[in-house]
């Protein structure tokens, strides 16, 4: 049985790994660094370079302050056990009432250290594009990538994420072929980072008068933007082109060039934007959208490298891997990276919260044990 620690600092190192708590020494040299930084009048004078240091000190504080507080908790554990040790029998009931609070205090801070530290890449992305499609299943499958699509949205406005919708092409009989919306907001490319790949489901359509149950798919692509993402795309390696908007509309769809063509040389690449009368708009949308995906893909590239060594269980996110399937008779929806199944309405509705809170307790349980 080890014995009890005597310090702060012993109960901190029983809570938190080795290697953590080196991250997290090395984390907090780099914000005294940051800090004399900002204090420098030169540096203070560019507005540029004081957003910057402003920004990585907030990320920085996602587990620093976390620490500091447990640090604060751990050493008044300890000296509650000096007073429980020391003899009075009045100080002894007050300390073992008051021990277990913030013994539950020190572990929870912990596992948000943890939590942090492991996924902080994630959480620095304050922005991702949402790309459904509709897969097999025809009109079915039509139906259900704009119900997927909706549940985001919903999801979105629960959490008070900012959802703009840059592209939708609906089904020939209702439902969506394809949409794209960029979702921007604290924790959203975080808490849906694991949603790309195939959501099946199986149910009984509308149109179907034998009441038999049908299979059909949508996938979800979830392609970040971080403050990098420029750089993944130099602009001489993109042939543009201005033409017209195809497809049904006004007089003005086939005769005013307004879509925009972008085609990234070295991946073939692809986008093609008319959402938008205005050709301005549509460049925007464009660029933007073929950022994402080029640093998508190169990302994929990156990670598909690195699982050789190790695949994570939770899933690459890649559109061909079936990661959810939504059984409308049963009235859940099971996630196959986890094996556990949650109610249906409420995830439709957008509450989506214990699968994601899954999801994310797996993936940092992953990580922290290949460290």
């Amino acid at each position: 049985m080890p014995a009890k620690p005597t310090t702060s600092d012993e109960l901190v190192a029983g809570l938190l790994p080795e290697k953590l708590r080196r991250i997290l020494a090395q984390q907090a040299a780099e914000d005294d660094g940051l800090r004399m930084q900002s204090e420098d009048p030169a540096i203070a004078a560019d507005h540029r370079r004081s957003i910057a240091l402003a920004r990585r000190r907030a990320q920085l504080a996602r587990t620093l302050e976390p620490f500091q507080a447990l640090t604060t908790a751990a050493q008044g554990i300890i000296d509650l056990s000096e007073l429980a040790a020391s003899g009075d029998a009045e100080m002894r009931a007050l300390a073992e009432a008051e021990r277990p609070a913030l013994e539950a205090r020190a572990e929870s801070l912990a596992r948000e250290i943890i939590g942090a530290l492991v996924t902080g890449e994630e959480a620095a992305i304050a922005s991702f594009v949402l790309e459904v499609r509709m897969g097999v299943g025809g009109d079915e499958a039509a139906l259900w990538a704009g119900e997927i699509f909706d549940m985001y949205r919903q999801l979105a406005a629960r959490r008070g994420w900012r959802f703009e919708v840059v592209e939708t092409k609906p089904g020939d009989a209702g439902g969506l072929t394809h949409a794209i919306a960029t979702v921007e907001g604290e924790g959203a490319f975080a808490a849906l980072q694991f949603e790309g790949g195939t959501h099946q489901v199986k149910r009984v359509p509308a149109t179907e008068a034998q009441g038999r149950v049908h299979t059909s798919t949508a996938t979800v692509a979830v392609m970040p933007e971080p403050e990098e993402v420029d750089a993944a795309l130099d602009p001489s390696e993109v042939k543009e082109m201005v033409t017209t908007a195809q497809g049904p509309g006004g007089q003005n769809v086939n005769k005013v060039a307004t879509a925009v063509h972008l085609i990234h040389m070295p991946t073939g690449l692809e986008v093609r934007m008319q959402e938008t009368r205005s050709q301005g708009q549509n460049r925007e949308k464009a660029w933007r959208l073929l950022r994402a995906r080029v640093y998508e893909l190169r990302k994929r590239e990156a990670d598909q490298k690195r699982s050789a060594e190790r695949r994570t269980m939770i899933g690459s996110g890649d559109r061909a891997e079936k990661i959810r399937t939504y059984r409308f008779k049963e009235a859940i929806a099971v996630d196959h990276r986890i094996e556990q199944s949650f109610p249906l309405p409420k995830l439709l509705a957008g509450d989506m919260d214990a699968l994601l809170e899954a999801l994310a307790a797996k993936d940092v349980a992953e990580r922290l044990a290949a460290m």
